[in-house]
């Protein structure tokens, strides 16, 4: 099937076999090998994107349900290297990631809730990522993370950075 979706911005078009999970097209067909896949069964969140602005778990979504939609991936959330998203400098100033493998799906989460809720509380924050398995900072860094990328938006908001 021909699927039509913007990534990133960028309008894509392509062939795909209606059973391409999404994330293998985002990885294979589009080279964007920053969403990761883990358990291909919803569990463990290292593969989250946005689609049309909510964070959604790529490995469980089949390309041809995309069609038609905007996607974020992880590498599409910063304008570019220069200039952050406030979540990827939260996580890069309060050490919110050790091995980096949850990492994508745990900044994608997070960016997902701060645009819904810009001040969240450390109760939906740690319930915001309950779908997002990390084995290496035990949490509490990625829930300091999350709030310092909220006190970093909240700055940018008013002129700063």
């Amino acid at each position: 099937m021909k699927i039509s979706v913007e990534v990133n911005g960028q309008a894509q078009e392509r062939d795909v076999e209606p059973r391409t999970l999404l994330v293998h097209f985002l990885r294979e067909n589009l080279g964007l090998t920053g969403t990761h896949i883990g358990c291909e069964t919803t569990i463990c969140g290292a593969c989250t994107v946005h689609l049309d602005g909510r964070a959604v778990k790529s490995c469980t979504l089949f390309a041809v349900q995309a069609d038609g939609h905007k996607l974020t991936t992880v590498e599409g959330l910063a304008r570019d290297a220069e200039h952050l998203h406030p979540v990827q400098i939260g996580f890069w100033e309060e050490h919110g990631l050790q091995c980096g493998y949850c990492t994508p799906g745990m900044i994608m989460t997070t960016s997902a809730l701060l645009a819904e809720n810009p001040n969240p509380s450390e109760v939906e924050i740690r319930h915001a990522i309950e779908g997002n398995i990390c084995r290496c900072t035990g949490y509490q860094q990625i829930v300091n993370a999350v709030q310092h990328a909220a006190k970093i938006a909240s700055t940018i908001g008013k002129g700063a950075r």
